[in-house]
């Protein structure tokens, strides 16, 4: 059991001084909506004012490179630093993921230019409605048909449909995944094992049309990240290697083109003791009155048996309170955590209480999560560290 108990947490943290996402401003759902409004595709809106058009664009996505831990490492990425400020004719700032702060999520929110509560994925695992059983939003397990999970159209289809030539360029593996067709579809796919390939071809398609949206990836940061944590030396090299790779796109862009490198989410770095990774599955308290365990370790969906949700978050917030935000499902929705509207196919999918990190702490599930219980870099709340990415600019 946690060494905790609610004597030790009399003031939970007010869910008022949640850092929430900057949506409709400078957010990731915001950037492609501002990309492609500066190229014409009819619908969108340019809510990042400070960026200019370009005929051609391109984001290169990097999974798990935070603003923060990106500006901690300029001997490692001394070019993308450099765009930290405007000595390459570029600009950098800061966007926020959106909440949760994960993958699946965040490329949603990209992908489709709509914040969680609208496109409908939000969290690593959530309850499926239909089924009444966990679904993982970034392995589609078990399966759900994609299109009603996600009905909107993607910005890429948006665009191909107005004339724009819209292509995607990452690994070979996620050509036909659920995720891919939900939220990065449109267009053409592009398949290509390393980076140094993909860089060259997302070169190659922007220069195959007089307007081009395109997109590429990166994943490898992300899983040292994970697996080794962000102040270990395989992160550091995964780190070298990325900037080379930015700098390797950006020196082949094609006229009137412009470079967009950002990232989905950040990550902490968590110590492995009984204060830092409280465990779910030996620890009564927090079980008592849940029937699923959803979301990740610094991102909880807890939902609650029948009748039950009340007392579940009583006890969440009396044990919980000073380490995490500990809101109900419609206190989240009403603070804005998932963005100005929660449509209603996806009111469900969100936990009756829901658990918000604010400290290096996670609630780790090690029967039921083992794998993801193991990881040390992790990532899914609200703290700078985690929601701020990169916008950086390079043009030619």
């Amino acid at each position: 059991m946690a060494q905790i108990s609610a004597w030790d947490h009399p003031e939970p943290l007010a869910l008022d001084t949640a850092p929430l996402p900057q949506y409709g401003s400078g957010s990731l759902a915001d950037l492609l909506p501002t990309l492609a409004a500066g190229l014409g595709v009819p619908g969108m809106t340019a809510t990042i004012g400070e960026l200019v058009p370009a005929d051609r664009v391109c984001v290169f996505l990097v999974d798990g490179l935070g603003w923060e831990q990106l500006r901690a490492h300029p001997d490692e990425a001394p070019f993308l630093n450099s765009l930290l400020g405007s000595s390459r004719g570029g600009t950098g700032r800061p966007l926020t993921a959106g909440y949760p702060a994960t993958t699946a999520t965040s490329l949603a929110s990209v992908g489709t230019g709509l914040p969680p509560g609208a496109h409908g994925l939000p969290g690593y695992t959530v309850r499926n409605p239909d089924t009444g059983e966990l679904m993982n939003q970034l392995r589609w397990q078990p399966w759900a048909p994609p299109q009603p999970w996600q009905p909107y159209p993607t910005v890429f289809q948006l665009a191909h449909d107005a004339g724009v030539h819209a292509a995607q360029v990452s690994s070979p593996a996620f050509a036909s995944t659920p995720l891919t067709k939900v939220a990065l579809s449109g267009g053409t796919f592009h398949g290509r094992l390393t980076g140094e390939d993909r860089m060259d071809l997302a070169a190659e398609q922007l220069a195959a049309g007089d307007r081009s949206l395109v997109y590429t990836y990166y994943a490898e940061l992300d899983g040292a990240g994970h697996r080794y944590g962000v102040a270990s030396d395989t992160w550091r090299g995964q780190l070298m290697n990325v900037d080379r790779l930015a700098q390797r796109l950006a020196e082949q862009l094609p006229p009137r083109s412009a470079l967009y490198v950002t990232a989905d989410h950040g990550m902490v770095d968590v110590p492995f003791d009984e204060q830092h990774r409280i465990d779910f599955d030996e620890d009564w308290e927090l079980g008592a009155g849940v029937a699923l365990l959803g979301g990740e370790g610094r991102a909880r969906h807890v939902y609650a048996v029948p009748g039950a949700g009340a007392d579940v978050l009583t006890v969440w917030r009396e044990v919980l309170g000073e380490q995490f935000w500990v809101a109900s499902r419609d206190e989240a929705i009403e603070a804005g955590w998932f963005g100005p509207r929660v449509d209603e196919r996806v009111y469900a999918r969100l936990g009756d209480v829901i658990a918000a990190a604010h400290d290096d702490v996670l609630i780790t599930a090690s029967q039921r999560e083992p794998k993801e219980s193991a990881l040390v870099g992790n990532h899914g709340s609200m703290t700078p560290a985690e929601q701020l990415v990169p916008l950086l600019e390079v043009r030619s």
